[in-house]
């Protein structure tokens, strides 16, 4: 394995151990490469740890099976600094690697629009996390998605709010960037459908080290739930303290990033009793629960979607490659546009023809720090 940070190194060695005739393959340069782009230093790096854990419990299950095309897969990591510069920066120096013939990208949207020109460019296919639905809509066909899209997530949202928890009057708070603007969208324009209005559209700048403005802002509104998309941990956890210090309680949906381990870990009680979309929740299938398991014998504590995603990509991309016979990245990518009926972590993959792979969410509710999945809503796929 070939990391560029020696720390990073250091605190994550040993969580997967390679069998010894996979390190002899490596040191002989016979296998097959899957660059990562992942954050290793900055805000995000935690999560960054929880990415890579569950790439190489896929990794380590595609080698104990047969590798890719008869030989070993391994993953080459590249650190995007938790910043769009940094990403953009990570992943040109895993593209001129030639060797490298596929990529996992980010979990957040602004670095997959900041990264999307040159990932065009190389034209090998690239998994990544991001939700924002205007991704796979950019007219690039190496683009697949490992999570639904946030124009799911609202849908859910607002009919979760208004159907199980009888609240229509929302007061929303989003991210200025790719993602969170996209969600508050999605979000809003599924109020009507579920006979629920707007109070209040708020949003604020990413990595802000006092909400208290957005809180009073809330609680001035009227709102009787709260819906939100927030894309770092650390920015929703002094949000969720603010909040809850100034006696804001209504109830409130997140997307996502409302039930990540650094968020739980950072609010603590200000996020009890709080719903979530998750993309990916435990109890909701066999395989759900089955990576749970091994991601847990590995790091002895509960995955969120940080990893679940980078498990589910890996798996699907090594998949294709058997499947193609190849990694010819035309043929790779038609491999993974081909893709039915494949039970992931994180849900039933069917990828449609614009590479996005789920369609629907699972809905879970913060329970003193233990996430409990409630439902899953999924609508159908348009495959034409």
């Amino acid at each position: 394995m070939h990391l560029t940070r020696r720390g990073f190194t250091t605190a994550l060695a040993g969580t997967i151990a390679a069998p010894a005739v996979l390190r002899s393959a490596y040191a002989q340069g016979a296998t097959v490469k899957i660059g990562m782009v992942m954050p290793m230093t900055g805000a995000a790096a935690e999560s960054g740890s929880f990415a890579q854990t569950g790439a190489k419990i896929a990794l380590e299950q595609v080698n104990k099976a047969g590798g890719v095309l008869g030989k070993p897969l391994e993953l080459v990591y590249e650190d995007d600094q938790t910043t769009n510069p940094g990403a953009v920066l990570a992943f040109s120096k895993l593209a001129s690697q030639s060797d490298i013939v596929a990529f996992l990208g980010s979990i957040r949207s602004t670095q997959m629009h900041a990264m999307a020109p040159d990932m065009l460019k190389a034209g090998k296919p690239v998994g990544f996390g991001g939700t924002d639905p205007n991704l796979t809509k950019l007219g690039n066909p190496w683009l697949f998605r490992f999570r639904p899209n946030d124009s799911y997530s609202g849908r859910v949202i607002a009919q979760y709010g208004a159907k199980e928890l009888g609240k229509k009057k929302w007061a929303i708070v989003h991210s200025t960037d790719a993602f969170g603007t996209a969600g508050a969208k999605a979000l809003e324009e599924a109020l009507p459908d579920n006979g629920s209005t707007l109070a209040l559209k708020q949003g604020y700048a990413n990595q802000s080290q006092d909400f208290t403005p957005v809180v009073l802002a809330v609680r001035q509104s009227g709102a009787d739930i709260l819906g939100t998309y927030f894309t770092f941990e650390t920015d929703l956890g002094i949000f969720a303290r603010q909040l809850r210090q100034l006696g804001v309680n209504i109830p409130w949906v997140g997307s996502p990033s409302i039930v990540n381990v650094s968020a739980l870990k950072l609010a603590g009680p200000a996020l009890y009793n709080t719903f979530g979309v998750a993309d990916y929740a435990e109890d909701s299938s066999d395989a759900s629960k089955a990576f749970g398991k091994a991601y847990r014998d590995i790091r002895k504590v509960a995955p969120d979607n940080q990893s679940s995603w980078t498990y589910d990509a890996v798996t699907c991309l090594a998949m294709a490659m058997n499947k193609a016979g190849s990694t010819d990245p035309n043929k790779v990518r038609e491999a993974m546009l081909a893709i039915r009926g494949h039970k992931g972590a994180e849900g039933e993959y069917n990828f449609d023809k614009n590479g996005d792979g789920l369609h629907g969410y699972n809905i879970v509710k913060n329970e003193k720090g233990e996430i409990k999945f409630d439902k899953r809503i999924d609508f159908p796929p348009n495959l034409g």
